[in-house]
């Protein structure tokens, strides 16, 4: 058995440290978590990754770089206006990186090949990977995530302005923004537990030691370097699902609908009243749904490991 629960790191030949959880049975199918903008791998509920592994799945979680326990790289976060504008430093990573960087800690496990799940900004990095590495995929799951093309996946004016909110600046502040922000993303028919969320927010500051900001900051303009990714998407061979709801003001579900039609033989799934958040009623039916995608792909290949 793994050592569900602990903090690990992974040291890549990058010079990133990259922090993850490992669950369940090695000897399970490999499925790697990617969490979205400025989350760390705790922003997944418990009861989610629990309720993939008891589908039988060996759940890797990690904090991308910049974020949680990983690597917070020392280049200066773009300002505001840069990211209103979209026009990214020059020293500015991109999601490939990033991508890199989630393969890196599959390297380190030994795992040659995995089912990748990502979540908002954490599905363009599963994206990625899918399209540049595919002999490291067995079978992609997109939640309301995007292409990047700018007509589609576009937030509502109200949620920008929540976006571009001074910074909190402590704990208290930090969890209060996040359940403004949560509750205006969540959805039309699942108000969020705020107890729940409150504690999630709270040790989301404490893991990134009270400086997610700058971090947040540089995942922006990650995904602005990346720009439209359509012809990539057009290059993923591995299954896909696409799960997103279709009240979703943080990334309009147009953006699930255009990853759909980049992505060839693509699986659509809209969950009605849903928004960009994953509340506990819809934890069974979308990890049903994610692990039933998983299970199609067969045995060939899932237990397949590099040394």
């Amino acid at each position: 058995m793994s050592e569900t629960g602990a903090d690990q790191y992974a040291t890549l030949p990058s010079g990133m440290t990259i922090c993850f959880r490992d669950h369940g049975d090695e000897d399970d199918p490999a499925m790697l978590l990617v969490a979205g903008l400025g989350e760390d791998l705790t922003f997944w509920p418990d009861s989610f990754v629990g309720s993939l592994v008891a589908h039988g799945f060996r759940v890797v979680a990690i904090d991308n770089r910049d974020v949680g326990q990983s690597t917070f790289v020392a280049a200066p976060p773009p300002g505001l206006w840069r990211q209103i504008a979209a026009c990214p430093r020059g020293d500015a990573y991109a999601l490939a990186d990033m991508a890199q960087d989630a393969v890196g800690v599959l390297d380190r496990l030994g795992i040659a090949r995995a089912h990748l799940v990502g979540r908002s900004m954490g599905g363009m990095i599963a994206q990625t990977i899918a399209a540049t590495a595919p002999e490291r995929v067995l079978s992609l799951t997109s939640l309301y995530s995007t292409t990047g093309a700018k007509k589609v996946g576009r937030p509502t004016l109200s949620t920008i302005r929540l976006l571009a909110a001074p910074p909190a600046r402590n704990r208290t502040a930090a969890v209060r923004a996040h359940l403004r922000l949560t509750r205006h993303v969540a959805g039309t028919d699942h108000p969020i537990d705020d107890a729940a969320e409150a504690a999630v927010a709270a040790r989301g500051w404490d893991r990134s030691a009270g400086e997610p900001a700058a971090g947040t900051a540089r995942q922006i303009q990650a995904i602005q370097r990346s720009g439209d990714r359509t012809a990539e998407l057009g290059r993923i061979t591995a299954p896909t699902l696409v799960i997103n709801g279709d009240r979703d003001p943080l990334v309009d579900p147009s953006g699930g609908a255009a990853t759909v039609r980049a992505i060839r033989s693509a699986q659509h799934v809209v969950v009605p009243g849903m928004g960009h958040h994953i509340p506990e009623a819809l934890v069974a039916p979308i990890t049903t749904h994610i692990s039933q995608h998983a299970n199609r792909v067969g045995e060939g290949g899932n237990h397949v490991r590099i040394s």
